[in-house]
């Protein structure tokens, strides 16, 4: 199959010079997480997506993953504080897109796109014919062509951007959140043991998407499990039976000759900036600490760094090449520690 038989030809678009606010209720309104950038000739300029909105100093973005929850809750308006944010910035489409755009044919292999996708770590390509945007295509119309067993959907026609300041408003199938694939329908499966090339090469798809669909479903399960922790991390107290524990454990790690102990793991989002500040490192890090973990930090400068015992931080992990969940360690090793 190729781009122009799975593609979504309902795109949402905006123009370059659609304002922050409008960007962003048109992101709410049809449940999507980005989408094109598009000058007036319908041609993808950039991506503008829900994260492009964030604020861009670090002191103010505390807190935006719980905007966005909040904000993109099904029957639910914008984040009052989100759009108090958002009216006192002025700032265009053109200036928050990502660009250049990657885009695809119509002609491109759905095998093409998914190793596409994959390679570049994004969610949606645009498709182009004859220097137009003609659809999307994105992994949940992957998932789909998989899940159909090789049928190609009927085209639905082309929705152009508007001219005002935001594109019309219609629901983007194309980033619709990623289920989990069904399994192959009959019709498909029935042909599973021919022998030829082209069923090899779709037994191959049918393998590639499934495995799209798998990370991508992990992937929203370990996020969705790292926020539920980070909240809960803001909202518990550091038990003094917790502390002493620590330190128990920490003497114990040095009886066996090691010289630090890890106090917390914890996700990235309990920092303010994502651990941003931590993986540089830059020495304000402390300041980012949210919930348990400052209280930690707290407690360790205010009992323990007069005794000359460090604490250092550092990330665990790198999930897709971003920081993932940070420890905080209790260091004795060195002479001089911080």
């Amino acid at each position: 199959m190729k781009a122009r038989d799975i593609m979504n030809r309902k795109v949402v678009s905006t123009p370059p010079e659609a304002s922050r606010r409008a960007v962003a209720e048109l992101l709410v309104r049809n449940g999507i997480s980005a989408m094109p950038v598009v000058d007036a000739n319908g041609v993808p300029i950039g991506m503008v997506s829900e994260g492009d909105l964030m604020p861009r100093d670090e002191s103010e973005r505390e807190a935006r993953r719980d905007w966005w929850l909040k904000a993109l809750s099904e029957g639910e308006d914008l984040n009052p504080e989100f759009v108090k944010y958002l009216e006192s910035q002025d700032r265009s489409a053109r200036d928050m897109m990502v660009s250049p755009v990657i885009t695809i044919g119509e002609d491109a292999d759905v095998v093409e796109i998914a190793e596409l996708l994959s390679a570049k770590k994004i969610k949606r390509v645009p498709v182009m014919s004859d220097g137009r945007m003609v659809g999307i295509v994105s992994r949940a119309d992957l998932v789909r062509a998989f899940a159909s067993g090789g049928q190609v959907p009927q085209p639905e026609p082309v929705l152009e951007h508007g001219a005002g300041d935001v594109a019309p408003v219609e629901k983007a199938g194309a980033s619709r959140p990623l289920r989990k694939a069904p399994a192959a329908s009959p019709s498909a499966a029935a042909g599973s043991d021919q022998l030829s090339a082209g069923t090899f090469r779709d037994l191959a798809l049918q393998f590639k998407l499934h495995e799209v669909s798998h990370r991508e479903e992990m992937k929203n399960q370990v996020a969705e499990t790292h926020h539920k922790q980070a909240n809960e991390m803001l909202r518990t107290r550091l038990a003094e039976s917790s502390w002493q524990h620590m330190l128990r454990n920490a003497r114990a790690a040095a009886q066996k000759g090691e010289e630090e102990q890890l106090l917390l793991r914890f996700p990235c989002e309990l920092c303010t900036d994502h651990g941003r500040a931590i993986n540089a490192p830059d020495p304000t890090w402390p300041a980012t600490l949210r919930g348990l973990a400052a209280e930690i930090y707290l407690r360790w400068k205010k009992e323990l760094q007069p005794q000359g015992f460090g604490l250092a931080a550092r990330v665990v992990d790198f999930p897709d090449g971003v920081p993932g969940d940070i420890g905080l360690y209790l260091e004795w090793g060195r002479r001089e520690v911080s």
